[in-house]
């Protein structure tokens, strides 16, 4: 889950201010996907954690009720609190994704929501999804980079797709903590493709990274957006 906040962002060289997300529900799994895809997931197996959550969280399934409720000059009274200058003709509303929240058994609770992201991958790696939250720009390669060692494991170990991984994450299997140089360098890299102004992370007398100093960019992800 996600609280409203500003964010902008660029489509097709354009800059555009987005202000979300608001929550929607739909019995779909996908956002063109069909409206049977929820009821038809319901068994005997996985009915109990989700009626358990639902009064578990019932705080949660109140403010969800609560977004769907919502009309558009609610919703543009809601960006003013951020935006006071706000014209309801300058914004529109935009479907920008759908998420598939997590439910797990739990031996003890019955059923857990999961607001995490994970990865579920077939044993024999014919297909992997990624469910949960949607990954911020942060979480997303690291993602990937666990869908390759899950999906394409094997090809993963060879000289030909050892040379292409290192060329686009070049620390990739070190561990920077422990590699002060190469934190060093990869931190650099960073900062000039970001055009990031932050200073590099201190380096202590044993070769450790020191915790870095205050500064830097949170990126915040917005699911439906006006």
């Amino acid at each position: 889950m996600s609280v409203p906040h500003l964010d902008t962002r660029v489509f097709d060289g354009k800059r555009h201010i987005l202000f979300g997300p608001f929550a929607t529900f739909s019995t779909k799994y996908l956002k063109e996907g069909s409206y049977f895809d929820l009821p038809a997931s319901v068994t005997l197996e996985n009915i109990w954690p989700m009626m358990k959550v639902g009064m578990d969280e019932f705080n949660l399934v109140q403010y969800l009720a609560g977004q769907l409720m919502l009309s558009d000059e609610d919703r543009i009274e809601a960006l003013k609190e951020y935006f006071p200058n706000a014209k309801a003709e300058d914004w529109r509303l935009w479907q920008a994704g759908q998420r598939v929240q997590i439910i797990k058994r739990d031996k003890d609770k019955g059923g857990i929501l999961k607001l995490g992201t994970e990865v579920v991958a077939a044993k024999d790696g014919s297909i992997a999804a990624l469910l949960g939250a949607s990954p911020g720009a942060s979480t997303a390669p690291p993602i990937m980079l666990d869908v390759l060692k899950k999906v394409f494991g094997d090809k993963l170990k060879t000289p030909e797709w050892q040379e292409k991984i290192h060329r686009i994450v070049p620390s990739y299997g070190i561990k920077l903590n422990e590699t002060p140089d190469m934190l060093v360098k990869e931190w650099a890299a960073t900062a000039d493709r970001l055009q990031l102004a932050i200073a590099p992370p201190a380096i202590n007398v044993v070769g450790k990274a020191a915790p870095a100093v205050p500064g830097g960019v949170v990126e915040q992800k917005s699911d439906i957006a006006l």
